[in-house]
């Protein structure tokens, strides 16, 4: 049997929790990184319907790191505001990264504006 890749392992552990999420009610959190940005964006489970997304293309930087995810952070925070989602239930969507770098410094930038999730 041939060996699965790394990226093929973290699809199928993004596969089986996003299974698991579309079992329960209100807004998504999804987040996915490439070697040179990061995205995210809220997803509201019922249907599917994307309410507002970012990405480090969005702020003109290198998005490769963590100032920019922790900037990425910050600007979805002020658009979960915009939006008065604060008082939504949010469910912090990883899509099979490991909560490290880039992926814990956007969810706790977000965090530190308020939104809880």
């Amino acid at each position: 049997m041939a060996k699965l890749s790394r990226n093929k392992k973290r699809i199928n552990k993004h596969n089986r929790v996003k299974a698991k999420l579309n079992l329960t009610t209100g807004i998504r959190l999804s987040v996915y990184k490439s070697l040179k940005n990061l995205y995210a964006q809220l997803v509201e489970v019922e249907t599917g319907k994307t309410l507002s997304s970012v990405s480090t293309l969005n702020l003109g930087v290198y998005g490769g790191n963590v100032k920019a995810a922790e900037q990425l952070g910050v600007l979805l925070a002020n658009k979960i505001k915009e939006l008065n989602l604060l008082d939504a239930k949010i469910v912090f969507d990883r899509s099979g990264y490991i909560y490290h770098g880039r992926v814990k410094a956007f969810a706790e930038a977000v965090r530190n504006e308020g939104v809880k999730f």
